[in-house]
Parts: structure tokens; C-alpha cells; sequence
């Protein structure tokens, strides 16, 4: 009998799957339930989409309500917008952050502790937007996409040393120090030997810069200020506070979810970058 009971295959406490599953029930319903307001206030007439709700409408007319938010909310002079702020921004986050983190963390000493310390102050200290746009002013970037490009990288910059330096930190020199000996110099090191390193992060970076800046319409206000080269965020504030889209729910959640699509598509394919750069780095 003591043997029997010794090899018994143990019962499994019932809070071992409850609570897993209970985590996924509220992310669920927490993700979920915005989502869905989302997508079907989106496809409803104007009278049924006046007070938004979870029911299915009673006569879909998805195409011409998209095709009406893409027409009149300027959705493709927005997307371009967006590309030519968003895209360099994070290009540079990534390249100047990788470079600052490669040095802080091959770097020892009082001056390049303190020079870290300062580099990721950004993570602890918010933006002043008077600041920002009183700088942009002096410097003549006020209004301009550089001027709004100079924003976020100087705002997500110091997250990207953050993750970069503790993720180099644990890098092997050996690396680095053969690739020396083969007569490589400091930037072929870096292009070819820690860039491909960091992908994993890079591109989780490249996740978290874009759908903060993707989003973002309070700097855009402040530095861009509209017209012309209005971001999609921007454009979908101007056109619902010029009273276009009043109670016109059902083209103000067509023009968001037209405009959370290709974030949507960014996601997936860096978050299978990710797991793919940890696999090949586990392997190695």
C-alpha cells in the first residue's frame, strides 16, 4: 500500500487551472468588450449608432459608413502623415539607442555610470510639452514633421537604452573581441555583430515606439498643430471637434478601427520576430 500511494500520480489542486483560466476570462472580457463596441457600433446605421452598445445591428451597412470615414476624415493623407513622422522616429530610437547602450554597457566607470543615469532620467521625468514647443520655436522645428520626429525620439529614447544596455550587458565579449581580431572596426562590430544580437529587443522597441507615436494626438497638437500634415490621431481629432462626426459614433469607430489596422499587422509580425529572435538565441 505504501508503495501503491508513493507512485500515485498526484491530483491536481483545481486552483491550478481556475486561476489561469480566470486571468484569461478578465483579459478577455477587459480587451474584448472595447473591441467588440469598436467593431460593431462601426458597421451600424447613424440612428442605431447614436447611443453605442453591444447589440448587432439590425441592418449592416459596413461599406458605406468606412467608405464615408475614408472620404471625409482624409484617411490616406493621415496614413502618409503618420509614416513619414513615426518611421524615422523609430529608426532612430532604435539606431541611437543600440549605440548608447553598446557603450554603456562595454563601459566601466564614474563618467559612463553618470552618463547612463542621465540617458534613461527619461524613463522618471515627463515630457514638458511648454518646454518642447517653446525649444521647437527657438530652433525654427515648430510645426514641421522634423520637429515632431525630434519629439518622440528624444521621449522614447531613453526606454530603448534602458532595455538595450541590460540586454547587451549580457552578451558574451568573446564576440565582439573575435570579430576584432578578423580587422573589423567599431561600426562594422556594431552593424554586424550586436544589431543582429539585438533583435529580440529591437523588436520590442520597435512595437512600443510605434503604437505609443501611432496613437499619440497631444504632442501632435501641440507641435504639429493640423492642416497639411495632420497624423491620423490628429486629423480624426479635428474632424469630430469641428462637429462632422457629431453623434456620428458609427464613422468616428470606422475611422479607428481603419486606423488601428496597420498597428494591428505591426504587432503580429514583431511579436513572431520575438519569439523567433529568443528561440535562436536560446539555441545558440
Amino acid at each position: 500500500m505504501t508503495a501503491v500511494t508513493a507512485f500515485a500520480p498526484a491530483r491536481r489542486s483545481p486552483l491550478r487551472w481556475a486561476q489561469p483560466v480566470a486571468v484569461l476570462l478578465v483579459a478577455a472580457v477587459a480587451v474584448g468588450i472595447p473591441l467588440w463596441l469598436v467593431a460593431v457600433t462601426s458597421v451600424k446605421p447613424q440612428a442605431e449608432a447614436i447611443k453605442p452598445n453591444l447589440s448587432l445591428p439590425h441592418h449592416a451597412q459596413a461599406g458605406e459608413n468606412y467608405r464615408q470615414a475614408f472620404d471625409q476624415g482624409k484617411v490616406v493623407q493621415g496614413f502618409v502623415n503618420s509614416l513619414l513622422v513615426v518611421v524615422p522616429s523609430v529608426v532612430l530610437v532604435l539606431l541611437l539607442g543600440a549605440g548608447a547602450a553598446w557603450v554603456f554597457a562595454r563601459r566601466t566607470g564614474r563618467l559612463a555610470g553618470t552618463l547612463y543615469a542621465l540617458s534613461i532620467s527619461g524613463l522618471l521625468l515627463p515630457p514638458a510639452v511648454i518646454t518642447i514647443v517653446m525649444e521647437l520655436r527657438q530652433l525654427g522645428l515648430a510645426g514641421s514633421r522634423l520637429g515632431m520626429i525630434a519629439v518622440y525620439t528624444g521621449m522614447y529614447l531613453s526606454t530603448s537604452i534602458f532595455f538595450m544596455t541590460g540586454f547587451i550587458r549580457n552578451l558574451p565579449e568573446e564576440l565582439e573581441e573575435a570579430a576584432r581580431m578578423d580587422g573589423a572596426g567599431p561600426a562594422r562590430v556594431f552593424f554586424q555583430v550586436i544589431l543582429p544580437l539585438l533583435r529580440p529587443v529591437i523588436a520590442t522597441a520597435t512595437i512600443m515606439v510605434m503604437l505609443f507615436a501611432w496613437s499619440d494626438v497631444f504632442y501632435a497638437f501641440f507641435v504639429l498643430g493640423g492642416g497639411d500634415r495632420a497624423t491620423l490621431p490628429l486629423n480624426l481629432y479635428q474632424v469630430a471637434n469641428a462637429q462632422l462626426y457629431l453623434n456620428n459614433w458609427h464613422l468616428i469607430f470606422a475611422y479607428v478601427v481603419m486606423m488601428s489596422l496597420p498597428m494591428a499587422a505591426v504587432f503580429v509580425v514583431a511579436q513572431r520576430r520575438v519569439v523567433a529572435g529568443i528561440t535562436s538565441g536560446a539555441v545558440k
